[in-house]
């Protein structure tokens, strides 16, 4: 578990293609390892890795199949900034918002605006994440904890404030770029246990206008 707070921006080094799937080095910038064994969960840009080999600068994870296709790690190149999170602890501070790493969705960047001092961001999300976003809502995007100020269909707003631009790669973010996007947990475990029973049938599919009716939601 992670709090989509980035701690440090970091780089892909080097990718070593393995029978269909990658093994990626990433350095790790200012991010302390020496609280870090192999075996354990880095997020890098919002997806969660494990590091199966560490150095003093950096750290070697596999990547599979599934998150190559489902994540941007799949367009990953050389030189390519990530956000960097080590897994949370029992006293871990929760400035952000319960983030598991696992990526329900790629977006990409429509609008990106200067606010005053900060900045407005809008994302295209995929229609199928649209029921999960909210206004005032919790979103990670690339690994960074966001709140949603603005819900257009299945499109959505961002302010993101300076300090956000400093710490993280949002600042190199361009109107295109892919960005990977995880709903919040709440949201997504809600859907699955308003379906009940109907939840172990095949094609019991997610959130319909009947189902939220016959729980009260929709009137």
């Amino acid at each position: 578990m992670f709090t989509g707070i980035i701690t440090a921006v970091g780089a892909i080094t080097t990718l070593q293609p393995r029978n269909g799937d990658f093994r990626l080095r990433i350095a790790t910038g200012k991010l302390d390892l020496r609280d870090v064994q192999t075996g354990d969960s880095i997020a890098v840009s919002g997806v969660c890795l494990t590091a199966v080999e560490l150095a003093s600068d950096g750290f070697w994870a596999d990547v599979s199949r599934e998150t190559l296709e489902r994540t941007t790690l799949g367009d990953a190149t050389p030189g390519a900034k990530v956000n960097l999170e080590k897994a949370l602890t029992p006293t871990t501070r929760l400035g952000g918002h319960l983030v598991s790493g696992h990526v329900d969705g790629v977006g990409t960047v429509t609008g990106w605006q200067p606010d005053g001092r900060s900045w407005r961001l809008r994302i295209q999300a995929p229609d199928t994440l649209a029921r999960y976003i909210a206004e005032k809502g919790s979103i990670c995007v690339d690994g960074v904890s966001l709140t949603v100020n603005e819900v257009d269909g299945a499109a959505f707003e961002l302010n993101i404030v300076p300090h956000t631009l400093e710490e993280t790669t949002l600042a190199n973010f361009k109107a295109g770029r892919r960005v990977n996007l995880e709903v919040d947990l709440i949201a997504r475990y809600l859907e699955r246990l308003l379906l009940g029973e109907r939840a172990a049938q095949p094609g019991s599919g997610g959130l319909t206008e009947t189902l939220l009716r016959e729980h009260g939601f929709w009137k």
